[in-house]
């Protein structure tokens, strides 16, 4: 194992990710990733494609942009310890938006398909993992949502109204 990934380890020892992992498992599922390095803006994954993989930001950050052709407009920002592109991995629809390093470098392990597919047999503990976390992922992105929502609706209509 290489001296990056053996660093990995150790900070993904400290993450939620991978709380209820052994040493030895979170070995595995690193094993079983890419590491990717972006420069700021770069694009990580983009409008329309549909998620072939998942990404666990290690360092920096990455906004969330969505774009319906007259500019972009950031709708969120994943931080270092975060999973990324889940929805469009899981369902397997286009994504909704744009994702893009937003730190001076961003530092992610990328899940492909494939390797996800083998670690669902290989390592089925380690995928359920994986996916209870990206369902608590969501739950979150849900509740954001759902706050803004209300948030804005009180403001458009008052306390109260509909």
């Amino acid at each position: 194992m290489t001296s990056e990934k053996i660093n990995l380890v150790e900070l993904l020892n400290q993450q939620q990710l991978c709380e209820s992992l052994t040493v030895k498992e979170i070995q595995t599922l690193v094993d079983y990733t890419d590491v990717v390095h972006y420069k700021m803006k770069e694009v990580i994954a983009d409008i329309g494609e549909v998620g072939e993989a998942l990404f666990f930001i290690v360092k920096g950050e990455a906004s969330l942009f969505y774009d319906e052709g007259t500019g972009e407009t950031a709708v969120g920002v994943v931080h270092a310890g975060e999973l990324m592109g889940e929805m469009s991995f899981f369902d397997r629809q286009p994504r909704s938006v744009r994702l893009k390093s937003s730190a001076s470098e961003t530092q992610v392990l990328k899940l492909s398909r494939p390797m996800y597919n083998r670690l669902r047999i290989e390592h089925p503990y380690i995928a359920v993992n994986l996916l209870e976390i990206a369902i608590v992922s969501l739950d979150h992105l849900f509740r954001r949502v759902s706050s803004d929502v209300a948030t804005f609706s009180n403001y458009l209509y008052g306390r109260g109204k509909k």
